[in-house]
């Protein structure tokens, strides 16, 4: 399989093409560009133009800010299937709202916005179908900042464990832990003596196992009647 039909493929399965036809699907290839990144690479500062949005093919990717005092703020974990950056393509001067990096080395496809607008522009059928879409993926972001303004820690760590469960399984699952134990605890708003704490009750409570980056959940229903 070449690599057009690899990344037609990666676009069809994603919700913000899976909306558009094959014809508008085969239009945008032209406009998209896969690109290496290394670990520890900035791929853009906050507030630089933004002339793309990215969906991570391998690795991992971080978003962040800084504080004024210098402190790194993590405000979302990329895994492969994802995308990020879609929601700047709607601003009258698109620019990035947080930094941008990699923190395991992996590749991503760069879709230039402009491309992708224009063919919202010409479909208000398409157009409309992407933006439910959206609108669902603002929901969940709105949940996960409910999550992590009023729930105690342990309800944020079962949460993220539940999260990285394929869809459709249940009962016993392994999981992979995306990236280091302290970036993920970042994301969580705990710190990382408290992420490792939460892990060793819920193993001590005989719910998980962990080895490494490898979480074993022994059943994922009992572990969701957990959360308090």
């Amino acid at each position: 399989m070449d690599n057009r039909s690899v990344l037609a493929r990666e676009l069809r399965r994603h919700y913000l093409f899976a909306a558009l036809d094959a014809t508008q699907r085969a239009r945008l290839l032209g406009h998209v560009h896969t690109r290496p990144f290394a670990a520890g690479e900035l791929l853009f500062n906050q507030g630089d133009a933004a002339r793309a949005f990215f969906l991570l093919q391998s690795g991992a990717v971080k978003l962040y800010r800084m504080s004024a005092e210098g402190q790194e703020k993590v405000m979302r974990l990329i895994r492969p299937g994802q995308s990020f950056a879609e929601s700047v393509m709607f601003m009258n001067e698109p620019r990035y709202p947080v930094y941008g990096q990699g923190i395991e080395g992996g590749s991503l496809m760069n879709i230039e916005c402009e491309a992708f607008l224009a063919i919202l522009r010409e479909s208000f059928d398409t157009c409309r179908a992407v933006m439910a879409q959206m609108t669902q993926r603002i929901q969940a972001h709105w949940d996960e900042i409910e999550l992590l303004t009023l729930q105690n820690s342990r309800y944020r760590v079962i949460h993220y464990l539940l999260g990285l469960v394929p869809d459709g399984q249940r009962g016993r699952v392994n999981v992979i832990l995306p990236t280091r134990k302290g970036l993920i605890a970042a994301q969580l708003a705990v710190t990382p003596e408290t992420f490792s704490r939460v892990l060793r009750a819920l193993t001590d409570e005989g719910l998980i196992e962990v080895q490494d980056e490898v979480v074993e959940v022994y059943d994922t229903e009992v572990l969701r009647l957990h959360i308090h």
